[in-house]
């Protein structure tokens, strides 16, 4: 009896699930089409074994340069590798660097920027210059910064993109979580005696998730911008794994005017990828923001 009551509510649940989210496309269609072009991105790179159609780190001088053919659809490089495979490949690199340093970055900012909220005084005094300080660098300037001082590859470049990330979300969260502060049931929190990492947890945290996943979802399309630019300078992914930054850095200069594939294919990966995350962040902050859901 248990077991068919819980069939019986299982059909509603999803139900409901799917009916939010076809009010949610047809509310947001430019972010349903981003959402499925970031599904496509993600099941290319699980599935780039199989998708594929060659080794990306084959080298055939044969066919150097070739032009897009029916052997290979989007032509090869200076070293014969195909450019489709490398493409494929390389977002297997930009998605994991993207989505580790957005999740690390925008999960230890929210943690310090409701810390930050909570404690008050002089340590959100302090923290907040040292937020300043940090906010007042480019991003790409901070990286190459930090990725000059720790070397380059993939662990050092998700490190040098992570860093600038915190300050950011950390000052976006804070901003949310000050008005959580005078709420009632935080004061009904420290009356019962609960630690302050209990009620920055448990009680705040998972009230200011809106502008977190925003932030993480924007991070993504600038973790991929970074990686890219930091390869593309020789400090980031290096070869011989295939990174879209790398396959702009490699011959695409050189070879522009005699084959410009070299450098079209990949920058319009990145350019897809970037926009597609992009445009879906800010679907999303529609979509939650109560002011704009409302209007």
């Amino acid at each position: 009896m248990n077991v068919a009551a819980t069939t019986v509510d299982a059909a509603p649940t999803e139900k409901t699930l799917l009916q939010k989210i076809g009010r949610m496309a047809r509310r947001q269609p430019l972010g349903a089409v981003s959402g499925i072009m970031i599904l496509i991105m993600v099941l290319v790179a699980l599935l780039a074994d199989i998708v594929a159609p060659h080794d990306p780190l084959k080298m055939n001088f044969i066919d150097q340069l070739a032009a897009p053919s029916a052997t290979y659809l989007l032509g090869t490089d200076e070293l014969g590798r195909d450019i489709l495979s490398r493409i494929i490949y390389g977002s297997r690199t930009a998605l994991f660097i993207g989505f580790v340093s957005a999740f690390i970055g925008a999960t230890l900012g929210l943690v310090l920027g409701v810390t930050s909220a909570y404690l008050g005084g002089w340590f959100d005094l302090i923290f907040q210059r040292i937020v300043d300080i940090f906010m007042a660098f480019p991003l790409i300037i901070m990286a190459l910064a930090i990725v000059s001082v720790f070397g380059s590859g993939v662990g050092n470049v998700i490190i040098a993109i992570t860093i600038p990330f915190i300050p950011k979300c950390a000052r976006v969260v804070r901003s949310s979580a000050l008005a959580l502060r005078e709420i009632p049931y935080i004061d009904a929190a420290r009356a019962c005696g609960y630690s302050h990492v209990r009620i920055v947890l448990v009680h705040m945290v998972p009230n200011v998730m809106a502008p977190y996943l925003i932030m993480v979802t924007s991070f993504v399309g600038q973790a991929i911008l970074l990686e890219a630019s930091l390869s593309y300078l020789g400090l980031g992914v290096q070869e011989p794994t295939a990174a879209w930054g790398l396959m702009l850095r490699g011959g695409a200069e050189q070879f522009f005017e005699s084959a410009p594939w070299v450098a079209i294919f990949p920058g319009l990966a990145i350019t897809l990828a970037v926009f597609a995350f992009n445009l879906f962040g800010d679907s999303l902050r529609d979509a939650l923001d109560p002011k704009l859901r409302s209007s």
